[in-house]
C-alpha cells in the first residue's frame, strides 16, 4: 500500500502515514543522523518519529539519531524558526562527537532547511566522519520568496515575511531569524554576501575556506532530492544547488552554470566528476514522497 511523506511548510512536519515491508539485518550498519526542517521537531509522532520507526523496521539494528535542538520538543520547534543557526550546528557538531556510537561515522539526512544545516556540519565538523548526506528538498543556495508559509500558525508566517521584508541583512534580523540566515536576494548580491551569517559562510560567498572543501570532499555520496511541483521553495533549483542569476530574480542557473562550480569553490566541481554528486527527483509538493519512492530511491543509501 502506497504511503505518503506530506510537508505542510518550506520544510515543516512530514506525516508517515504506513510502515513497509522488512529489509534485511546486519549487525555493521551505519549510524543515520536527522535533522527536521523549520515547524517540525525531532520527536513528532506523525513526522520525524515516524520517519525514524519507519527506517529502524527497514533495517533492524541501525541507530537513528533525530536532532533536538533545545532541551525539549517545544525549544526545539521555536529554535527552527529564532535560534542562531550557527550556534544550532555548533550544539549539533558537540553532540554528534560525544555520541559514542557515531564514533566510526555516520550517514546523515536533512528534510528541507535541515538538509543545509547538516552540510555546515559535514563542513565545519569532520569528526566524527560523515559519511552520505541525504537533502530531502534542503535549500543549499537559499531561498527568495515564502510563496506558501502556513507554519505552526500564520502569525509566525506573518513575522517572519515583515522581517525579511524590512531587513534581511539587518543584524537584529540575521541574528534572530533562521530563515533570515538563509534568506539570498539575488538583487542585493553585495549585501548578501556581506552580511549573511550563515549561508553566504558556507557557499565561500566571500572567502575560500579550505577546510571546508576539503571537509566536504571526504563525503562519500551527497544525494539531493528535488520535487518537481514544490510550491513551497522558492526557485525550487536551490534544491539541486542552482539557483536565480545575480542581478535579477527571474532566470535561473544550475550548479553546473554557476561561479561556485566553475570555479568549484565548495569542492563540487571535483566531487561531480568523482560521481559523488546524486540528483534524484520525485513529482510532488515539498516533501510529498511515497513510501516506494523513499525504499527505491534512499534506502540503499543507508545501508
Amino acid at each position: 500500500m502506497a504511503a505518503s511523506l506530506i510537508s505542510f511548510l518550506l520544510v515543516a512536519p512530514v506525516l508517515l502515514t504506513a510502515a513497509g515491508p522488512v529489509h534485511g539485518s546486519s549487525n555493521d550498519t551505519v549510524p543515520l543522523v536527522i535533522w527536521h526542517g523549520m515547524g517540525d521537531s525531532c520527536c513528532n509522532p506523525v513526522s520525524m518519529g515516524a520517519i525514524k520507526k519507519m527506517i529502524e523496521g527497514e533495517i533492524p539494528g541501525i541507530y537513528v539519531l533525530s536532532l533536538m535542538i533545545g532541551k525539549n520538543v517545544i525549544e526545539d520547534t521555536e529554535n527552527g524558526f529564532f535560534m542562531d543557526v550557527n550556534q544550532q550546528v555548533s550544539m549539533v557538531c558537540s553532540q554528534l562527537a560525544q555520541d559514542p556510537k557515531l564514533k566510526a561515522g555516520y550517514n546523515a539526512m536533512g528534510f528541507s532547511q535541515g538538509a543545509q544545516f547538516l552540510r555546515a556540519v559535514a563542513q565545519r565538523c569532520p569528526s566524527p566522519p560523515m559519511k552520505k548526506l541525504i537533502s530531502v528538498g534542503g535549500q543549499h543556495q537559499g531561498v527568495y520568496g515564502l510563496p506558501r508559509c502556513p507554519g505552526e500558525s500564520s502569525h509566525i508566517c506573518d513575522i517572519i515575511r515583515k522581517a525579511l521584508n524590512s531587513g534581511a541583512y539587518t543584524d537584529m534580523v540575521q541574528k534572530h531569524l533562521v530563515q533570515a540566515q538563509y534568506w539570498h536576494d539575488p538583487l542585493n548580491d553585495d549585501l548578501y554576501k556581506k552580511h549573511s551569517l550563515f549561508l553566504a559562510d558556507i557557499n565561500q560567498e566571500r572567502v575560500i575556506n579550505e577546510t571546508y572543501k576539503k571537509n566536504l570532499q571526504q563525503l562519500e555520496k551527497f544525494v539531493m532530492v528535488k520535487f518537481l511541483q514544490d510550491t513551497v521553495v522558492d526557485p525550487v533549483d536551490t534544491e539541486w544547488f542552482g539557483f536565480l542569476k545575480t542581478g535579477q530574480a527571474k532566470e535561473t542557473e544550475t550548479l553546473q552554470q554557476s561561479v561556485l562550480y566553475t570555479e568549484d569553490r565548495l569542492g563540487l566541481a571535483a566531487m561531480d566528476k568523482a560521481g559523488k554528486l546524486v540528483f534524484l527527483a520525485t513529482e510532488g509538493d515539498h516533501l510529498q514522497f511515497t513510501k516506494e519512492w523513499f525504499d527505491k530511491n534512499l534506502l540503499p543509501f543507508l545501508h
